[in-house]
């Protein structure tokens, strides 16, 4: 970073008084944080979201699209830490056959029932979510099969074997951000170009074995639009947003993790949380992300075209 973006960082942050990494803000509340399970198009799923407490209505819905056969269970801190910056954070476990094999596999369609999902809980009389639900904005997180599910999508394209049940992107969709997620093919010749049609962001550990960080940095560079950023968080793996290394039934990455778990959830969910909130029209949001973040933040380097 030049001497000159330095300072215009430091000015800034002092400015608006941040001398710390953002933290969830409903962190400090005095009742606990909504966690629940219900059912998205028949799939079992967790929902989280910011407190009762929460003066924030509207909020919009973050869909996680697991790792092939990691179970929803396994994203429960990071999902709580994203919700916590104000979202509803939805986790299904989706159960299908691809070349032959049961599992979990996350596909487009989810996206679709998700927004139904959400227009019927925003309504339901017995929901702790009744009326906070803002129902006409969806955006992605996502994690190595699921992010290259949701990556897809974001082009509008239908293409095996991440669209299982063919169906349109939802008008709803405003955005993704993605961990451990790259679109290089087979052989790992080159990345396609990605015609997105919403903004992207990619997480990505620097010491992750299973998605090369330099596939990361080719689907980055292949990413068409902007709004695009590529978030590299120092010594976390493949399974860094994960609440424990190599989750039970998802094969393991060869590659050690050199951060605490702890920490690659919290920068994971952070920049995913600030670059979502930050393309859904928050412009506080958007002053930390552009122009504060990767100067206060140790943990992660960031590329970016806005």
């Amino acid at each position: 970073m030049s001497l000159a973006r330095t300072l215009a960082a430091g000015a800034v942050a002092a400015a608006l008084a941040v001398t710390v990494l953002p933290a969830a803000p409903a962190a400090a509340r005095e009742d606990a944080p909504i966690a629940f399970a219900t059912t998205v198009n028949g799939d079992p799923a967790d929902v989280y979201a910011p407190a009762p407490s929460d003066i924030r209505a509207d909020l919009p819905v973050a869909l996680l699209l697991q790792g092939a056969n990691v179970s929803r269970s396994a994203y429960a801190d990071y999902a709580r830490a994203v919700a916590g910056y104000g979202f509803v954070v939805v986790v299904p476990d989706h159960h299908r056959v691809i070349f032959g094999q049961s599992g979990l596999f996350a596909e487009e369609a989810q996206a679709s029932w998700t927004v139904a999902w959400a227009r019927d809980e925003d309504a339901r009389a017995a929901s702790p979510l009744k009326n906070r639900i803002d129902t006409g904005s969806l955006v992605l997180l996502g994690h190595s099969f699921g992010g290259a599910a949701a990556l897809t999508l974001t082009t509008g394209a239908c293409a095996p074997p991440f669209c299982g049940t063919p169906t349109a992107k939802p008008a709803e969709l405003k955005g993704a951000a993605l961990f451990g997620t790259t679109n290089t093919p087979p052989g790992g010749a080159g990345n396609p170009p990605v015609a997105n049609t919403v903004p992207v962001a990619l997480v990505q550990g620097t010491a992750d074995g299973m998605a090369a960080p330099a596939a990361a940095e080719g689907t980055y560079d292949a990413i068409q639009a902007p709004p695009k950023m590529l978030v590299s968080v120092t010594g976390a793996n493949h399974y860094g947003i994960t609440d424990v290394q190599n989750p039970a039934g998802a094969a393991p990455d060869p590659s050690a993790q050199t951060v605490s778990q702890e920490t690659s959830i919290k920068a994971s969910a952070r920049w995913s949380a600030m670059f979502l909130r930050t393309v859904l029209g928050d412009v506080w949001s958007g002053v930390w992300l552009w122009g504060v973040g990767d100067a206060v933040d140790p943990s992660v380097t960031v590329r970016y075209v806005r």
